[in-house]
């Protein structure tokens, strides 16, 4: 497996103001062979980026010999392919095609997607949507889009989130199967399952539905956000997970997301964070 981690884990990744070529720099200059760049509304590397930006960024990781294996992108949160709203369903569509060709432009293979959500905890003033018509518009949607993801070679990494759906892997798998292409799979984040389950029994589950792995650490004591805290620090029975996707035959990346950052020296996180993936590697 590849140790990887997400832009957002540096200063300046979640604002969307730090150039991906530094976010290449630092995942090299910490002992990462891969980093995750991450597609924002605006900047260096966007939904509108064109495909001679992409390839400049691409030739960068290219030199510096650091893998670009996943793309991630917040733009999600602001209008999904399964929002209630078609104008709002029509626009994340776009958006989605867009970051799918920029994925194959990086030469990653596959692209974190967000279908929607019930309710966003950190956005209190959005109104919760019905479950069943965010599947039943997310389904429809990524329907629309496989194709072009089966063309270019992109998987869409469904992630589970804090957003009050596919709480199970069992829900994960049917939705995926309601989509019903090879081009769209699980990606898992370990952190994000404890509240509600085992990510062990996840991998066990949905075997190689599996194409990518967020690395984040919870203690399930606290229960909110806060319970986010450095690799090894909390309730993620790492040995397990690791053992769970060597059984299943995963040779991805395992990609560190390691938000909020710090106070103060955040790169010291980092540190910290690279010698846990280490760590965490030799496992299993």
């Amino acid at each position: 497996m590849i140790k990887a981690i997400n832009a957002w884990s540096f200063p300046g990744g979640l604002e969307g103001t730090l150039p991906p070529v530094d976010a290449i720099r630092l995942a090299r200059e910490y002992g990462f062979s891969a980093v995750e760049l991450t597609i924002n509304a605006s900047g260096q590397l966007c939904v509108d980026s064109t495909r001679e930006d992409v390839l400049a960024i691409r030739s960068v990781a290219e030199q510096a010999g650091i893998g670009l294996h996943t793309v991630a992108s917040g733009t999600y949160w602001g209008r999904s392919v399964g929002d209630v709203d078609p104008a709002v369903r029509e626009a994340a569509v776009a958006d989605l095609e867009k970051m799918i060709r920029i994925t194959s432009w990086l030469g990653a293979k596959v692209l974190l997607t967000i279908p929607g959500a019930v309710d966003v905890f950190f956005l209190p003033d959005r109104a919760p949507q019905p479950y069943d018509q965010v599947i039943a518009n997310a389904v429809q949607s990524l329907r629309q889009v496989a194709p072009l993801a089966e063309e270019l070679g992109v998987q869409l990494g469904i992630e589970n989130v804090w957003n009050k759906m596919l709480l199970t892997p069992g829900e994960m798998a049917y939705f995926l199967d309601q989509v019903g292409s090879l081009a769209v799979g699980s990606y898992l984040d370990v952190g994000n399952v404890l509240p509600f389950g085992y990510p062990e029994h996840w991998i066990q589950a949905l075997g190689s539905r599996v194409v990518a792995v967020h690395v984040k650490d919870f203690r399930r004591s606290v229960g909110t956000a806060a319970g986010f805290v450095d690799l090894l620090e909390g309730d993620v029975n790492f040995p397990a997970v690791v053992a769970a996707l060597r059984d299943a035959g995963y040779q991805g990346p395992l990609t560190a997301e390691m938000i909020p950052l710090y106070t103060h020296e955040p790169l010291v996180r980092v540190s910290n964070t690279s010698r846990a993936m280490d760590a965490i590697l030799a496992m299993g």
